[in-house]
């Protein structure tokens, strides 16, 4: 399995500087070893931050899962900056690179944290990802289903999934557990995902009552 799953890469660290361009957002980037494409912002990240929905500023809360370095959290942070941006990785030289890269740019509204210290009752607007398919399907399964159930009533998963690393079969089984889920876009070797909440799913109702009181389930800087 490849280093970038691990907690603490014992790669020797390596520092480089990449760019991020984009129609509307230009940044520069640090990277390092031990990170997801150390070398360049990698085709499905820029597939979904090209092809994605547009910046909505009534988001509140949204989380970039699986974040490395940062260029979708540091992207959806600079395009909504007065959403909270919540950022979350497994492995902490990626925390670090996210961290560093939002302070780099000016973006205050990023929080970056490992899986442990997700706030409890923490609800979101929007899911933006590059999911870590290779992890295994299990592992993959129970990482999207518990974050589908921090999406808020009427939030969305933005997935970007290799087509030839199980696109299709993940969206099945989307569907099959209930999820309302569109192909937004298609290139040769991705497919875009959004994801939402169905009426009637047995979560839809909790989501809905803590909905209605966000100091509840809003988290705290």
């Amino acid at each position: 399995m490849p280093q970038y799953f691990d907690s603490e890469p014992s790669v020797t660290s390596d520092h480089k500087q990449i760019d991020l361009l984009l129609p509307d957002v230009q940044m520069q980037l640090t990277t390092d070893r031990g990170v997801f494409s150390a070398d360049r912002v990698d085709s499905g990240s820029k597939f979904l931050l090209l092809d994605g929905p547009d910046a909505d500023q009534s988001d509140r809360v949204l989380a970039d899962v699986g974040c490395g370095y940062g260029p979708i959290a540091c992207t959806v942070a600079m395009r909504n900056p007065n959403a909270e941006v919540w950022a979350v990785d497994v492995n902490a030289r990626a925390r670090e690179l996210c961290a560093t890269n939002a302070a780099a740019n000016n973006l205050d509204n990023v929080r970056v944290i490992s899986p442990e210290e997700i706030p409890e009752g923490l609800l979101v607007d929007r899911i933006w990802s590059n999911p870590p398919i290779r992890i295994g399907k299990k592992a993959l399964h129970a990482l999207l289903d518990g974050w589908l159930a921090r999406l808020g009533p009427s939030g969305t998963a933005h997935l970007v999934v290799q087509k030839h690393l199980g696109a299709d079969s993940l969206h099945r089984r989307l569907e099959t557990e209930g999820w309302l889920v569109n192909r937004r876009a298609a290139r040769k070797a991705f497919r875009l995902l959004d994801v939402q909440r169905a009426t009637g799913r047995p979560d839809q109702v909790a989501a809905d009552q803590a909905e209605s009181n966000p100091s509840q389930n809003r988290a705290q800087p």
